[in-house]
């Protein structure tokens, strides 16, 4: 009774709201109505508060809530539109949250202990996956493995998934299923430890992982092995490769083999010697995020108790070390392709999708730039009385235009190291046609080979059942106290 009294009070009042504003002059704006209709939809949500069979986390990494707003404006553009009012499908997502990133002994961040922040409920020493904080990095004599999200679904039943366009082995990826005091330990580990090319394997022979799809097939065989996508760099002469079909899983290295692989057995897909390509680059026969995302969750709906799968965009990350917005865009692009398939095939009453970043980079977008600038071009001017920008490039002080993305360090540093090792230089006359170029590298300040990650919070935005958890500033680690309870503590 007191539910419908108060369902019934909410609509009068949203009623009476929605009386008052149709006698505001703004009333017909376009912003406006669309503001109404958003309003009335959030005030008729309830909370899913069903238990989670199944969950999927995406993670982009390097995509904080900068890269984000980029991803977005540009894909809009790509579609014809002027770009910034332009959704991504888990901007629409009822639940959002502000996350902090740091580790514990790092202001800014790595991808391996955030990633097992996401995967353990804590914290973990940068450079490390999985341990506890008494570890020492490079020491694993100091190594205390912490229990696993995957291996509690796995304990329950579930299937367990991991996918990924960097290597497989590769930090953020290899988070799902290793333990380790160095998470550059891919393919080959000091005496004593187990490096994590190995550890993938272990746990797919344990029964922990059903699936993985990624790159990095050097990791899995001898060095100087020809393999089908490469060479083998492994020292200890193990063959993994060999070790996983003796326990039952298929090795696929192409879209077809992908295709056409039997999916109620465990399957490694191994699709580049490396990382896989960028979407830019992408060839026939590579499959893309989304078809490797849509392959994994048809495996892993086989299992009628549920299943675990985390999704990485692993080079939307490596495109901004790099300094290239354009790549890191194009599989931002990739990735939010990879969440509209994902979310088209589950059935969001019983599935809790959780969209993210491992952290953001010093990428920065500047102003002021006209409505429908391209994102990746020279800033254009506001005009006045129109929409669209004017047409006419924004100078700086030097007189000279810039362009909307830069980054606070980098490859396209405007200082040139001299003959006498000091640095300057300054900035080029820059035209929109060189800017718009997909290999153009953004101007930065600091000369660095590499652009590094940024300690800012990144969003996150999650839909399905107890996505309601998620809201305010929240520490990393949340992700797996959400996800834990929406599986296992909404059970009791």
């Amino acid at each position: 009774m007191f539910r419908r009294t108060l369902v019934s009070a909410l609509s009068i009042a949203l009623c009476a709201s929605t009386a008052l504003a149709q006698d505001l002059a703004q009333a017909q704006s376009e912003y406006f109505t669309a503001g109404q209709d958003l309003l009335a939809e959030r005030v008729a949500a309830q909370p899913n508060t069903n238990q989670a069979m199944n969950v999927i986390l995406f993670v982009a990494d390097g995509m904080g809530v900068g890269t984000n707003y980029g991803i977005r404006v540009f894909q809009g553009q790509e579609m014809g539109l002027l770009g910034e009012e332009h959704n991504l499908p888990y901007d629409l997502y009822p639940n959002s949250a502000i996350i902090k990133t740091y580790n514990i002994n790092a202001q800014t961040p790595d991808s391996a202990p955030t990633a097992g922040a996401m995967n353990t409920g804590v914290k973990q020493v940068f450079n490390t996956i999985n341990m506890a904080d008494t570890v020492i990095h490079e020491d694993c004599s100091t190594e205390a493995p912490l229990t696993l999200f995957s291996e509690l679904a796995s304990d329950a039943g579930k299937s367990v998934g991991v996918v990924s366009t960097a290597r497989i082995t590769h930090a953020t990826g290899a988070a799902v299923y290793a333990k380790t005091a160095n998470r550059n330990w891919e393919s080959e580990a000091p005496e004593g430890c187990v490096d994590i090319a190995t550890q993938l394997v272990d746990q797919m022979e344990a029964g922990v992982i059903d699936v993985a799809f990624g790159g990095g097939a050097r990791a899995f065989a001898p060095e100087g092995t020809e393999i089908e996508v490469g060479t083998g760099n492994r020292t200890d002469g193990v063959n993994l490769i060999d070790r996983a079909n003796e326990i039952g899983a298929q090795v696929v290295y192409n879209s077809e083999q992908l295709a056409s692989a039997d999916m109620s057995a465990p399957v490694l897909g191994l699709f580049t010697n490396s990382d896989m390509n960028y979407e830019h680059d992408r060839p026939e026969g590579e499959p893309s995020l989304a078809d490797m995302t849509t392959a994994a969750i048809e495996a892993l709906q086989g299992n009628e108790e549920g299943f675990y799968l985390m999704v990485e965009a692993g080079r939307v990350d490596h495109a901004n070390h790099g300094g290239n917005a354009h790549r890191a865009f194009t599989d931002g692009v990739a990735f939010a392709e990879a969440v509209a398939a994902a979310q088209e095939m589950v059935d969001l009453e019983n599935t809790l999708i959780i969209v993210t970043a491992d952290h953001e980079h010093v990428i920065n977008f500047n102003g002021y730039c006209g409505r429908g600038t391209p994102i990746t071009g020279v800033c254009m001017d506001i005009a006045s009385g129109q929409v669209e920008h004017s047409g006419e490039p924004v100078t700086a002080a030097d007189g000279k235009p810039y362009t909307v993305v830069t980054y606070a360090n980098g490859a396209g540093s405007v200082l040139v190291e001299q003959t006498d090792g000091t640095y300057s230089g300054s900035r080029p006359d820059l035209t929109q046609e060189e800017a718009m170029d997909p290999d153009y590298l953004q101007q930065a300040l600091l000369p660095m080979g590499s652009e590094t990650h940024s300690g800012v919070d990144v969003a996150l935005w999650a839909t399905g059942p107890w996505a309601h958890l998620f809201g305010g500033t929240m520490d990393q680690e949340m992700i797996f106290h959400v996800m834990n309870h929406a599986v296992f503590g909404a059970a009791e």
